[in-house]
């Protein structure tokens, strides 16, 4: 069978949204599935990654980008006042106008160019796979269009994700936005694919006409291989990736003034202006390493030489709950001890306990957190901090290649 993954984020795209489609495109060929992906030629993404190379054995078709750059308003507007603030703000005003989100204007090339995919190379399903929610607009366009089944894969909620602030956006907005995504999906897509299961029972709500299967992230092991660990002379913990929306490293930052003057933060990848010069305030000094962004491979060398890793999620209103995020498996698969700050009654907790590989308290609990930091390098100093490997058959289970095994069946089902 022969199937077609649409996303906006693939090779040379840098960031944790690429992985999910770029490994799906890497193992299902090996499963017997012939691979095709249809990406953007030059999105204007905010990172790229030159060191991320598209899958040998998938083939990968481009359509042209129209749309706006990528960028991170308020960093942009950050500072600013006055008029400077509100020429600043006018200048993003043609954003917000496009529903349902920035990224739609790609359709105007991606779904004639998914149509004639189809036709000519006798796709039998097209998987797209957002964000952004436009994406879902292509398959059911191409489904339309051609007759091949449709998978939408959600990474995030469609209508709650826990770090937009949805509930301030109008009525009208709302509507002809990601609800009408929503019920798109729920209409016309054939099944619905989600990382987690909160996002699963989410996508239930819809009343989809075809069946609803979560297929969380994977561990990427292969990816660690070669990469070393070793002790450093001071305590490092490190958290990579971006901050946006409700994600908070206050609290973390606040207990880390409070521990041992030999534990120190590295926090790799985008950090809010406001939050740098709110940890200034607190003196930390050489104590905070703020690296900006860097190509994946150097995150994975940072990850794995570190004495433990710092997981973030915040609680949103409760939707923090339902993120099983990538990069909780990255870290799992860097086989480092883990600090998660995340709501403990929720899914990236429930996976740590499991798992045995991490030590979790509230993500706004400074003392819960201070106390986490000293039992970390009360073992560090021990010397029986010792590494998180996973039991073989949690690795199996939790693998990448079990994900996309999981996918295969899903499609051939449909096929």
């Amino acid at each position: 069978m022969k199937v077609l993954i649409v996303s906006l984020y693939f090779p040379p795209a840098g960031g944790g949204g690429v992985q999910r489609p770029l490994k799906f495109a890497t193992h299902l060929p090996a499963l017997g599935i012939e691979t095709h992906v249809l990406a953007p030629t030059d999105p204007k993404w905010i990172h790229s990654d030159e060191d991320l190379q598209p899958p040998t054995q998938a083939w990968i078709h481009r359509a042209r980008y129209l749309g706006p750059r990528g960028r991170r308003p308020a960093e942009e507007l950050y500072g600013r006042v006055g008029l400077d603030r509100l020429s600043k703000q006018a200048g993003l005003t043609f954003r917000r106008l496009l529903l349902p989100d920035e990224n739609v204007t790609w359709n105007a090339t991606a779904i004639p160019a998914a149509v004639r995919i189809i036709r000519r190379e006798q796709i039998d399903v097209v998987l797209t796979t957002s964000p952004p929610s436009s994406v879902h607009l292509v398959g059911a366009a191409a489904k339309r269009a051609t007759g091949a089944r449709w998978v939408a894969d959600l990474r995030d909620s469609v209508i709650a994700h826990p770090h937009r602030r949805a509930e301030h956006l109008p009525a009208r907005v709302k509507e002809q936005g990601e609800h009408a995504v929503a019920r798109l999906i729920a209409r016309y897509a054939d099944a619905v694919v989600a990382v987690s299961d909160a996002i699963a029972a989410e996508a239930r709500g819809f009343r989809p006409a075809g069946p609803v299967r979560t297929i969380a992230n994977g561990c990427d092991f292969d990816d660690f291989d070669g990469l070393e660990y070793q002790r450093g002379e001071r305590f490092r913990i490190t958290h990579t990736g971006s901050f946006f929306g409700k994600r908070d490293p206050r609290p973390f930052l606040s207990a880390l003034s409070e521990s041992s003057p030999d534990v120190v933060a590295r926090f790799v990848g985008d950090f809010r202006a406001a939050d740098r010069e709110w940890a200034e305030r607190l003196g930390l000094g050489d104590r905070l390493e703020l690296h900006p962004y860097v190509p994946r491979k150097r995150a994975l060398e940072l990850q794995r030489d570190s004495e433990a890793l710092l997981l973030l999620i915040p609680e949103a209103a409760g939707r923090g709950r339902g993120v099983l995020s990538g990069k909780v498996f990255e870290y799992l698969a860097a086989e480092r001890p883990i600090l998660a700050a995340v709501p403990p009654d929720g899914a990236a907790a429930d996976l740590l306990r499991e798992t045995g590989a991490g030590i979790v308290t509230r993500p706004d609990d400074v003392p819960g957190l201070v106390e986490a930091l000293h039992r970390l390098e009360e073992r560090w100093r021990d010397g029986t901090l010792d590494g998180a490997p996973l039991e073989p058959a949690m690795r199996e289970r939790l693998s990448r290649r079990a994900r996309a095994e999981d996918l295969a069946r899903l499609l051939r089902s449909l096929a």
